[in-house]
């Protein structure tokens, strides 16, 4: 299984609060280089062995389900989650690329993401369908706003459905109804629109909604401001009648969707749709910060753009 949860209690049920730990080095500079020598000033602490504390050290608090059905898996932390996170800090940390951008994530989930953007973004759009899942958002940042140390105000919880696309409806805000908080606004289409970075983490796991994550992303991406879409993934493997072998369907449907730009500049792909294309991200390039995971074999990250035809 790839979803993440730590310290729960054998058969439990229900949301549960677990606590993600980073700082401003990556983790390889805090466990030492090949000579095994501690780094960065880390010292180990007593809880384990393998845990580090540094004086900048921060704690990212997410309430997540442990277990969810299929239209509840919003509720859960995924490693592809994690890893989008990773490169959000590596950004923050290194450079000024995302320091007072406009950003939305979509298909939010827990909005471990967009928390993470939202201490150097100037206002992030998090997005996702069903109020479940958009109260846990809007409990995730509430939690981690004075930690974090990003103002509330700067975070839209808004509902997203790809199965309406781009734009949204706009909807009024009625006092008898809590999920209306979750509406959109004119003015915040108008504004989303000129959102320069977007994130989506493991939201490829089902050949139906990939069509229509596309579809919303397309019509987004062709609006506005030019965009760039980071997206994280893990490769589902399952076994196939038609192959007689164990294969990523689910991702083989996902690169349809995009031609892929080679180191060149130039695209190798095709047969692919046009409009959108593709880079894939050496994964060596984005180190861990956040400690409580196992990246694994299985996860990839790539760089969309939106080209317009000639």
């Amino acid at each position: 299984m790839s979803e993440v949860h730590l310290g729960c209690p054998p058969r439990f049920s229900g949301l549960y609060l677990s606590h993600f730990t980073f700082s401003s080095l990556p983790l390889e500079h805090c466990l030492g280089g090949s000579d095994g020598a501690h780094g960065g000033g880390c010292e180990m602490a007593a809880a384990t062995s393998s845990s580090w504390r540094r004086s900048d050290d921060h704690v990212l608090t997410v309430q997540h389900g442990i277990t969810s059905s299929i239209q509840s898996v919003g509720l859960q932390v995924w490693k592809a989650a994690m890893l989008l996170t990773d490169f959000v800090l590596h950004k923050s940390f290194t450079s000024s690329e995302f320091d007072g951008v406009t950003a939305m994530e979509i298909g939010a989930g827990t909005g471990l993401v967009g928390l993470a953007q939202a201490r150097v973004a100037r206002k992030v759009f998090v997005t996702d369908r069903g109020t479940d899942i958009l109260d846990n958002c809007l409990a995730n940042a509430r939690l981690n706003s004075s930690t974090l140390k990003f103002d509330e105000a700067k975070i839209h919880i808004r509902e997203l459905d790809w199965k309406t696309s781009w734009p949204p409806p706009v909807g009024t805000r009625d006092a008898s109804d809590p999920s209306s908080i979750y509406l959109w606004s004119a003015s915040e289409i108008e504004e989303a629109e000129k959102a320069t970075l977007l994130l989506a983490a493991d939201v490829i796991y089902s050949d139906g909604l990939t069509d229509l994550f596309f579809d919303t992303v397309r019509q987004l991406m062709s609006r506005g401001v030019k965009k760039v879409l980071y997206l994280t993934l893990e490769k589902r493997y399952n076994f196939s009648l038609d192959d007689l072998d164990v294969v990523a369907n689910g991702y083989k449907h996902f690169r349809t969707f995009f031609a892929v730009q080679d180191g060149c500049g130039g695209l190798n792909n095709a047969a692919s749709k046009p409009g959108l294309v593709g880079e894939r991200i050496d994964l060596e390039k984005v180190p861990q910060y956040i400690r409580e995971y196992e990246r694994g074999e299985d996860l990839e990250m790539w760089k969309l753009m939106y080209c317009c035809p000639d």
